[in-house]
């Protein structure tokens, strides 16, 4: 095929410009060239329905001195007519040139900004753990999350997504450190791009979903908003040793003579561990696991899996029930204070409510001295004596 590309000067307009020059002016080197593409920016995607750019030039310059120059896979350019229609299934890097044959300037040319787009075929996460087949509490573990047939992969922003259930989840407050490799190649056509991230298993991790969320970020040119695809959640699994929850069953355990305490003996671990009592012939052992006990004695929970075996030791003491004898103290203490109080309030009323009085010739018709009425009509005059 036949190699184009728009001519430098031709002999006039190399004249013209060298009188230019002569008479001690440079400017129309600086001009613009007068080219007019519509539209200015094209962004199609991959086997979208066509689309036609076109190339016009102003200031009265005939079409015919104007073309499109377009770079095919071989690497050659055609030449085509002012209007170009990219082959949306193909043109990844056409890089479209318009040229024209400017009189006062020459040969002269505009690029189209465009850009032919794909979405990712695929996308999604996988985990492999680094030099061993065991995914242990500790190992390190290197998560890929891969992106296929995608382009152009420049415009390709990666972020990784932690959920348990519906919830998010910081990465930091798990203890993974937010660092992520991506490797994004200058290519236009599809490719596939691969970003990893190295983490360290712990317990917290487990069950926890990780998802890769890629956005193609075209530009304001491109389509609004920015495509967005997620991958299926990867659950991580983690294998740990158990650890017994203490929490329910501490080192000591008081119990109260004749009463009797339930002890609960609970474990997490992965694989689930089988928990287990060392325990004397008088307590007693559920089905549920959990042990009654009624004497002192040293108990131990065993919990194991394939990982380790965990014991915890818990020492049980007898107490006395000292309930009763306080109650007994507090109703003795409410009987004396109520007997003082009685007997205080008796003296203060006796003092203050109670008077002393002396019948004395005591005369029915004569009111003399002090009366005392007995709430009947018959008035008896009586002397105080206190």
């Amino acid at each position: 095929m036949e190699n184009f590309s728009c001519p430098r000067l031709l002999l006039v307009p190399l004249i013209l410009q060298l009188l230019a020059l002569s008479n001690g002016t440079s400017s129309s080197a600086k001009q613009e060239c007068p080219i007019e593409i519509q539209p200015e920016t094209m962004v199609l995607q991959y086997q979208s329905s066509g689309q036609s750019a076109v190339c016009k030039a102003k200031n009265n310059v005939s079409d015919n001195n104007v073309y499109w120059l377009i770079r095919q896979k071989n690497g050659t350019n055609k030449k085509e007519n002012i209007s170009w229609t990219p082959n949306t299934h193909e043109d990844w890097d056409p890089s479209p040139v318009c040229c024209a044959q400017v009189w006062g300037i020459g040969w002269c040319n505009k690029t189209l900004h465009y850009i032919l787009y794909k979405l990712p075929e695929n996308i999604s996460v996988n985990g492999t753990v680094n030099n061993s087949a065991s995914r242990e509490e500790g190992s390190n573990m290197t998560l890929e999350c891969e992106i296929v047939d995608v382009a152009p992969a420049k415009h390709l922003r990666v972020r990784w997504l932690w959920q348990r259930g519906n919830e998010t989840i910081e990465p930091d407050s798990v203890g993974i450190i937010n660092k992520s490799e991506c490797s994004f190649p200058e290519d236009k056509s599809p490719v596939t791009v691969v970003c990893t991230r190295n983490i360290t298993l712990n317990r917290t991790l487990h069950g926890l979903q990780v998802k890769c969320e890629a956005e193609l970020n075209l530009g304001p040119e491109g389509p609004q908003p920015p495509p967005l695809m997620t991958s299926d959640p990867f659950t991580l699994s983690v294998h740990y040793k158990p650890r017994i929850n203490t929490t329910k069953l501490p080192e000591l355990v008081p119990v109260i003579s004749g009463y009797k305490e339930e002890l609960v003996c609970e474990a997490d671990g992965n694989p689930a561990p089988t928990v287990a009592w060392n325990y004397t012939a008088t307590a007693f052992l559920g089905s549920n696991g959990m042990l009654t006990v009624n004497e002192e004695g040293t108990y131990i929970c065993i919990a194991n899996n394939s990982l380790a075996i965990v014991k915890h030791e818990i020492k049980v003491i007898l107490t006395e029930d000292y309930l009763p004898l306080l109650a007994g103290f507090v109703a003795l203490t409410v009987v004396a204070i109520s007997i003082i109080f009685i007997f205080i309030y008796s003296i203060y009323y006796k003092n203050t409510k109670m008077r002393r009085y002396n019948l004395k010739n005591p005369k029915l018709s004569i009111h003399n001295g002090n009366v005392a009425h007995n709430g009947w009509d018959i008035q008896l005059p009586v002397t105080k004596l206190s």
